[in-house]
């Protein structure tokens, strides 16, 4: 796997804890993960899920 997408995978994943875990903003969640803007991450987060993270959230604390 090329550094650069285990990078990525490894930033979804310390960002999918706390947005099933907590009420964090998505905004907050992208700048601890690393991320310069809610946006980027958005962008990441859905290329990786097939999601935006509000919707993932959503169906994760539905579940």
């Amino acid at each position: 796997m090329p550094p650069m997408h285990y990078l990525s995978n490894w930033r979804m994943q310390l960002g999918a804890d706390p947005l099933r875990e907590s009420n964090a903003t998505v905004a907050t969640i992208a700048q601890e993960t690393g991320y310069d803007s809610e946006a980027a991450f958005s962008r990441a987060f859905k290329r990786l899920t097939g999601k935006p993270p509000a919707a993932w959230r959503r169906e994760q604390k539905a579940g």
